[in-house]
């Protein structure tokens, strides 16, 4: 063993260095989750504080404090400054609950324990197959979400924040219909379905989701007022007519065959003429980083959906009746799957 390690060259070091690092990355988002808990970006909104300061103000222990800033100011989030007081850095801003597109929301959902613990079950994954949620929660995500109330407050919230830094250019991508209904299919709290009113104007919107989620809508603006209606319901069950159906950050919480399911009742209710968005990541092929691969195993640990490549989602519409004929790129992390009758 002596003569092994010795023999050890710079790139065998490296390689074992980086896996380690690799090891320890959880304690970053851990970090992220804590100063977001506890409000410490919101009490730099007006300027740098001594660490003495900030914790007094945001009620949390004060070295601990230092040594959780000192962590994620080598990610670029918090700076210390030469007289040794800590402020936000560009890239920490959105961590503010006030900033113009916080964060703050999706990374408590991305950390909540409902999608944090099962990851920690991977290996119980790979072996069985399954997601870990169940048993670990006794119960599948969305019954758990519909049950505890810091649960759905935590997703509902969190998916919303998610989801505004990239409904705009979203919308912007595709070319709608001078006329006609548009409904957003589980479309949460209506941030992308407002957006798409807002630039088409002759469209009238209609909001399907779960009457605890539509409850919570945010349609209720101006500029868009008299051109929408709430359709609580379930899209397993039934999905009322309509000219476009858009479908975001949906199938991918959902495996194969309750996909097709939302679809085919899309498909089923559609107007002559219509067509269906699935607006969702298309992992690309090859080894390059994208987020869609990182949320793929989160979804593969703790619930039955996953990302898909372009040829799973051309199977999976023709599957529900449906014709792939095109993939339009938005400039997000998203594509629009757009799709039409298939006979």
């Amino acid at each position: 063993m002596p003569s092994e390690i010795s023999g050890m060259n710079a790139g065998d070091r490296e390689a074992t260095r980086f896996l380690i690092d690799e090891a320890l990355s959880y304690v970053y988002p851990a970090a992220l989750r804590a100063v977001a808990m506890t409000g410490v970006a919101d009490h730099l909104a007006n300027g740098p504080l001594t660490v003495a300061e900030l914790a007094g103000r945001a009620g949390v222990h004060e070295d601990n404090l230092r040594r959780t800033l000192r962590l994620l100011a080598t990610r670029g989030i918090f700076e210390e400054l030469a007289d040794g007081r800590w402020g936000l850095t560009a890239i920490g801003q959105p961590l503010r609950a006030d900033a113009p597109l916080t964060a703050r929301p999706a990374i408590l959902m991305l950390t909540e324990r409902s999608l944090w613990q099962p990851t920690g079950e991977m290996e119980q994954v790979l072996r069985h197959g399954v997601s870990a949620f169940e048993d670990l929660f006794g119960m599948p995500f969305f019954e758990y979400v519909a049950r505890d109330q810091q649960a759905a407050t935590a997703f509902h919230s969190g998916m919303a924040a998610f989801s505004d830094q990239e409904n705009a250019p979203i919308a912007a991508s595709y070319d709608f219909p001078a006329a006609g209904t548009v409904m957003d299919v589980g479309g949460g709290q209506g941030g992308f379905l407002l957006e798409v009113l807002r630039l088409a104007t002759g469209l009238e919107g209609v909001l399907l989701d779960a009457p605890h989620v539509v409850a919570e809508h945010r349609l209720d603006v101006d500029e868009v007022k008299g051109r929408w209606r709430l359709s609580p319901g379930d899209f397993f069950t039934e999905v009322p007519a309509a000219d476009v159906y858009m479908v975001k950050r949906v199938l991918h919480d959902w495996d194969d065959d309750q996909c097709v399911r939302i679809l085919g009742n899309c498909r089923r209710a559609m107007a002559a003429g219509g067509r269906v968005l699935v607006v969702d990541a298309v992992i690309p092929a090859g080894s390059e980083p994208h987020q869609a691969k990182a949320v793929d195993v989160l979804l593969m640990t703790g619930l039955t959906g996953r990302e898909r490549t372009e040829a799973e989602f051309a199977r999976l519409l023709e599957a529900a009746g449906l014709r792939l004929s095109r993939v339009i790129p938005t400039g997000t992390v998203l594509s629009i799957v757009e799709a039409t009758a298939g006979d």
